[in-house]
């Protein structure tokens, strides 16, 4: 995508942002290690959420939703850009040997530590550049990424993201999967949807010598397993495909004995609505279609999940100028059939997550005991979450300009709105 030119003054005005950034990042480190120290899992993020709230700047607007969700503003009325920081860790015990190591059986092995510290250095650069700031910006803090539900549609499902009057939602990510120090700011779709299906085959018990007397479950479901991947691979466009994985099967206790029922798990992952409605049309025929055939019956049900990542191409392409203006490699290609609850934003606003290598000591990957993000990429995150919100800010400008947005301004009644900061003990 071709970019108009920088005007000089708005030129001049990123790079102030970056340098003011820049003072942000000593605080930011030790914030990270303080996160990094004592992780909560999903659904319990109260003690993340008070700290962050802690470590805002001064004048900053909380508004508080029930389950450990909030939004903080800094700036004034208007159309905004809002920073996503997910704040949950995981049930993993920590194998990575640091002096600030977690020691209460959660982890930060998905980098939720390093996009919270980012997020909060660059709350405090807006609100460092006061007036000059071009959109107010507002920080969803957002639990339970890791779990289903997605803490996401805690946003989408309130008032929250229509009293910020969010025009446009930017996300970063750590990946150890990419290049040491290589950013990605990629157009269209960058992650997978992800859903889980089950499909139970009942059919009739019967002693294993006698296998003539049932109607066998575990052969059914044997072949519905195999037939699975007979829909990636004969049925969809091999250049727009999918992942279709059984991970679990569940059936009988013991070894001379067929069971009544036999129980088949697994996720189904794919780049389109399309693709993932077809997928989900074809595990309920074929599980029907084998299921008649071997005198059993399917009981099919599918948890719908996380929909594809569908990055805005405008954000991505100017997100991915400022990087390089500062002299960060933002040229990397990445995409996968990973899944992140990210992409739900994508249906109230143009969205964007930029994708941030790291360097692992020993090619950890995430979600790994021992994976640790090097000490800078909370710099390149906050670098990637900076860009993304002055790409969001121009095009809401530029909106603006043309009669394309409608300002509303923030303070809807129905949510607790703190005006600055309310650092009282909260329940």
């Amino acid at each position: 995508m071709s970019l108009p030119n920088r005007d000089p003054r708005a030129t001049r005005l990123d790079d102030r942002l970056f340098r003011l950034l820049d003072e942000q990042l000593p605080a930011a480190d030790l914030l990270r290690i303080e996160l990094h120290r004592s992780p909560r899992l999903s659904g319990d993020e109260g003690a993340t959420l008070e700290l962050l709230i802690d470590h805002l700047p001064d004048g900053s607007t909380v508004r508080r939703a029930p389950g450990h969700v909030a939004t903080a503003r800094i700036g004034g009325s208007g159309p905004s850009v809002a920073i996503r920081a997910e704040m949950d860790g995981l049930p993993i015990t920590e194998h990575t040997g640091v002096e600030w190591a977690s020691t209460n059986g959660a982890m930060h092995a998905c980098g939720h530590d390093v996009h919270m510290a980012a997020f909060i250095a660059v709350a405090h650069t807006i609100a460092a550049a006061a007036d000059d700031a071009p959109r107010p910006l507002v920080g969803l803090f957002q639990p339970r990424e890791e779990t289903f539900p997605s803490g996401a549609l805690d946003f989408l499902g309130g008032e929250l993201l229509d009293v910020e009057n969010v025009a446009a939602i930017i996300g970063a990510h750590v990946q150890p999967a990419m290049d040491s120090l290589s950013i990605a700011s990629n157009s269209g779709t960058v992650n997978a949807s992800s859903d889980e299906f089950v499909v139970t085959m009942i059919g009739d018990a019967a002693h294993g010598a006698y296998p003539h007397l049932s109607r066998d479950p575990v052969l059914a479901a044997s072949n519905f397993v195999v037939s699975c991947q007979q829909i990636v691979a004969r049925n969809l466009d091999p250049m727009h495909s999918a992942v279709l994985t059984v991970g679990e099967i569940r059936g009988g206790g013991a070894p001379n004995a067929i069971p009544r029922s036999t129980v088949v798990s697994g996720t189904v992952r794919a780049g389109s609505a399309e693709q993932r409605q077809f997928v989900h049309q074809r595990i309920r025929e074929v599980a029907d279609g084998i299921a008649a055939a071997h005198g059993c019956e399917a009981i099919v049900e599918i948890v719908v999940g996380d929909p594809p990542l569908i990055n805005d191409a405008r954000l991505a392409a100017i997100s991915a100028q400022l990087l390089s203006h500062q002299g960060l490699d933002a040229t990397a290609e990445f995409r996968s059939f990973g899944a992140d609850d990210f992409a739900h934003y994508a249906s109230a606003a143009p969205a964007l997550m930029i994708f941030v290598g790291t360097v692992g000591r020993h090619g950890e990957g995430l979600h790994s005991n021992s994976y640790l993000p090097d000490r800078d990429a909370v710099r390149r995150v906050a670098y990637s979450m900076l860009a993304g919100y002055l790409a969001g800010s121009r095009i809401i400008e530029e909106n603006l300009d043309a009669g394309g947005l409608t300002v509303l301004h923030p303070g809807e009644p129905g949510l607790t709105a703190h005006a600055g900061l309310d650092r009282s003990p909260r329940q």
